[in-house]
Formats: structure tokens, C-alpha cells, sequence
């Protein structure tokens, strides 16, 4: 018999899929949104009573309202657009919103990543927003298409399995070759490769504050890698068996591992089973290079070789959030909790202080952080947890 909390589960699992199924098609990208050994290598968390994130950002690092003040100071890092030119229309909507919030005055530039050519009125149309350079890239035919060493016969039968079961983008392969995609390879895109860091940006989602300090500069002058907004539950039922394929891969390579690393984010045993939370990678800011580097290197392309992006529907959210929290240490992870954004159907809106320093236009009590359904409280307990 099903408890009342699956049952509410469920209702808002399906809402979820409800939503996604009717603002895309199933040939559309879609949206983005595992250790016997492993407690050798589960690091503590800090008894500070604080996460960082409750910390503000200190005042050298905001600029007055002053419209034209110089920026004396940039990281190296761009914005990603992975987008078709048929969401041209939620493009210039998320985009409108960076360059007024945000960009009209740190000025960074655009790479626009698709499988096929952009066409000339996208292209038009994105330059009329902003005064900063903007290149357009084709992503290589390998890099996105479903590889030759799958076998269809195989995924198309966990296809046609997810479709029944009503499993958002169950049936989908173009959603498939967008997740692998993001999980390991759109740091290796030629357009991408001068520069260090990137955040990454999607059709249709709303910025709902002013930001007058750089983002950038903090992800460089902490040493930061990976920088979210909103955290939940993976589906279920499309990571059956990707724990177990991180199990294998971390029992192998223990010295991969970061010692000081953010295991309890994902686990609550100690890494024998994953509590499925993940951050969601619809927004991220993050270090190229840290993608680049041996350790998630290795972790993808094991990840690849198992196939799971096809035979079942691993998600690049669930990917990322899994390499950066072994691969890193838990510090070098952030909560950007001065961002306002908001993602259908959740939201993460700035309280106090934040909200009104931003000119915040979303309501402060319309906020996913601490619902039941959100991640964030794993994420505190990271650092704000009794050492083991």
C-alpha cells in the first residue's frame, strides 16, 4: 500500500514530467533537470555552525550604482547557450534578463553551442541584446550523437520501458545525447578551450536580481569549482544503476578521491547507497579546467563506456553534482545564495538582507530552499554537521 509520502512523491514527480511535456516536444534538448572502501575516504564535516554561503560577499567585491563605474577587474569565463534555433524565443528572454541584471556592465562574452548551424535571424537577434562579443559554435558530430558501441536494440527497449512508466523524457534521444553532452564534452568544445571558467544558461528561465559584484572573481579568488542555486532528488528511475557504476569506479581509483570531499551530500551511509540529491545543473557556474582535469576525466569516461546515458537516462545534473562533490573539496562548492533565479517550476529567491541589496523582484516566501523537497539542508550539512 502506498504511504501518504510517496503518494505526494509521486503527485509532484508527475507534475513535474506534466510541465516539461508541455513546454517541449521530445525532440527538443529538454532541460537538465556510487564504495566498500569509500568511508577510507569520507571526509568530516566542519563544526563551524555556518556554511559559507552565510557569509556575504565582502563590500571590495561590490561595485557602487553608479551606472558607468569601470570594472577594474575580470576573470577569465564566459556564458554557455546550449540552445537549437527554434528556442530562439526563451534565448532572448533568459538573455535579456543576464543583461540587464547583471552583464550590460561586466560585459563578458556568449558562446552559443548546437548540433546544427545557427541561423542568421538567431543570430540577429541575440546581438541586438548585449555590446559583448558573442561566437557561435557547431557541436562535433561525435560529441552528440548516440555512439556506434551502443546497442540500440537494448536502448530502445529501456526506451520504450521509461514511455510506459511515464518517465520524463523516457522515450527521448536527442534529451540523451544532450545530457551526455553536458556531462563530458562541452568543456572540450573548441570555443571553449581559452577560457577558465563558464556559467552556464538556459532558455526560458528568469534572474530576479541585480547583482552588482562578480560572480566570476569568486568562483577565482576562493579557489571555487562548482556553484548552484537549487538542489533535489534525482528520478529514481533514471539512475537504477549509476551509484553502483561510482562505487565501482571510486573502489578502483581510490586516490581520485578528494579526502576533504562532500560525500554527505550525496550519501547518508557513508556512500554504500545515494540519497539521489544533486544540484541542478539548468544553473551552474563552475572551472572549466576542473571538468578537464584527470580525476572527472576518468569518472566520464567510465561513466560513457557503461552506457547508461542510453540504456537508462543519466542526467548530466546527477553527473556533475556526483564529480564535484568526490572530486573536490567541499569548500571549493558553492551555494550562490545572493542569485535569484527561478527554473519551472522551482525557484530560489534571496531572503533579508540579499533581497534587498538585489532589488529583488521575486517573493521572498515563494522559495524552494528549505521545502521538503529540496537538497539545501544536505548541502549545510556538509559543513555544519558534528565531526565523525
Amino acid at each position: 500500500m502506498m504511504t501518504p509520502m510517496r503518494y505526494v512523491l509521486l503527485v509532484i514527480t508527475m507534475l513535474i514530467g506534466l510541465h516539461y511535456i508541455l513546454s517541449f516536444s521530445n525532440e527538443t534538448y529538454g532541460r537538465a533537470t556510487s564504495i566498500s572502501n569509500i568511508k577510507d575516504h569520507l571526509a568530516p564535516a566542519s563544526n563551524n555552525g555556518e556554511p559559507p554561503y552565510k557569509t556575504p560577499v565582502g563590500e571590495e567585491y561590490h561595485h557602487g550604482p553608479e551606472t558607468h563605474e569601470p570594472i577594474d577587474r575580470k576573470a577569465n569565463a564566459t556564458f554557455v547557450f546550449l540552445a537549437r534555433n527554434t528556442d530562439i524565443n526563451g534565448v532572448v528572454v533568459s538573455m535579456k534578463q543576464m543583461e540587464d541584471r547583471f552583464n550590460k556592465r561586466f560585459q563578458y562574452p556568449y558562446v552559443f553551442l548546437n548540433e546544427q548551424p545557427f541561423t542568421a535571424e538567431f543570430k540577429k537577434r541575440v546581438t541586438e541584446l548585449t555590446d559583448a562579443p558573442i561566437k557561435f559554435g557547431l557541436i562535433p558530430h561525435d560529441h552528440w550523437y548516440q555512439p556506434k558501441s551502443i546497442d540500440e536494440a537494448k536502448a530502445k527497449e529501456s526506451r520504450d520501458k521509461m514511455v510506459k512508466n511515464n518517465v520524463i523524457y523516457g522515450g527521448s534521444v536527442p534529451y540523451r545525447n544532450m545530457c551526455r553532452f553536458n556531462s563530458g564534452f562541452f568543456f572540450k568544445h573548441e570555443l571553449l578551450q581559452d577560457y577558465k571558467y563558464y556559467w552556464r544558461i538556459e532558455p526560458d528561465v528568469k534572474f530576479f536580481c541585480d547583482l552588482d559584484y562578480d560572480p566570476f572573481l569568486i568562483m577565482q579568488d576562493e579557489k571555487k569549482v562548482y556553484g548552484f542555486t537549487i538542489s533535489l532528488p534525482e528520478y529514481e528511475a533514471t539512475i537504477p544503476t549509476l551509484w553502483n557504476a561510482v562505487r565501482e569506479f571510486t573502489n578502483a581509483n581510490p586516490h581520485l578521491v578528494e579526502p576533504d570531499n562532500a560525500m554527505s551530500f550525496l550519501s547518508d551511509d557513508g556512500g554504500l547507497t545515494y540519497n539521489r540529491c544533486h544540484f541542478w545543473s539548468n544553473f551552474e557556474i563552475g572551472d572549466l579546467d576542473f571538468w578537464r582535469g584527470e580525476a572527472y576525466t576518468k569518472f566520464f569516461d567510465f561513466l560513457d563506456e557503461k552506457g547508461g546515458f542510453y540504456y537508462e537516462r543519466w542526467g548530466d545534473a546527477p553527473v556533475h553534482s556526483i564529480g564535484a562533490s568526490l572530486f573536490a573539496k567541499k569548500e571549493q562548492i558553492h551555494f550562490f545564495n545572493d542569485i535569484g533565479y527561478r527554473h519551472e517550476p522551482f525557484q530560489h529567491c534571496p531572503q533579508g538582507d540579499a533581497h534587498k541589496r538585489g532589488k529583488c523582484w521575486c517573493a521572498e516566501g515563494d522559495n524552494f530552499d528549505y521545502e521538503w523537497y529540496s537538497c539545501l539542508k544536505k548541502y549545510d550539512g556538509v559543513f555544519t554537521a558534528p565531526k565523525l
